[in-house]
């Protein structure tokens, strides 16, 4: 149940990673949906085994937001690089 709530909260902090950083995309919507997924997945796992907060409470929102806008940034990096203008 614990990784029910991980996606869920990962989709919520996609939105606010996006809300951020604002600009365009280039996957849109569902990339900055899975991007908040696994950045909500590398927070929940690299905080707790860290020791820095619980599985739950604002800390560990907070570094799931952290974790999707890096990802975002990294994305971002990757992608308008490779893009030709």
């Amino acid at each position: 149940m614990h990784w029910l709530w991980v996606i869920i909260v990962g989709l919520v902090v996609g939105l606010l990673a996006k809300a951020i950083m604002p600009g365009k995309d280039p996957g849109g919507f569902i990339i900055t949906a899975l991007l908040g997924i696994a950045g909500s997945f590398i927070s929940t796992y690299v905080g707790e085994q860290l020791g820095w907060w619980p599985g739950t409470g604002l800390m560990h929102f907070v570094g799931s937001i952290l974790g999707a806008v890096v990802l975002l940034l990294i994305y971002h990096f990757v992608f308008n690089r490779n893009r030709t203008t």
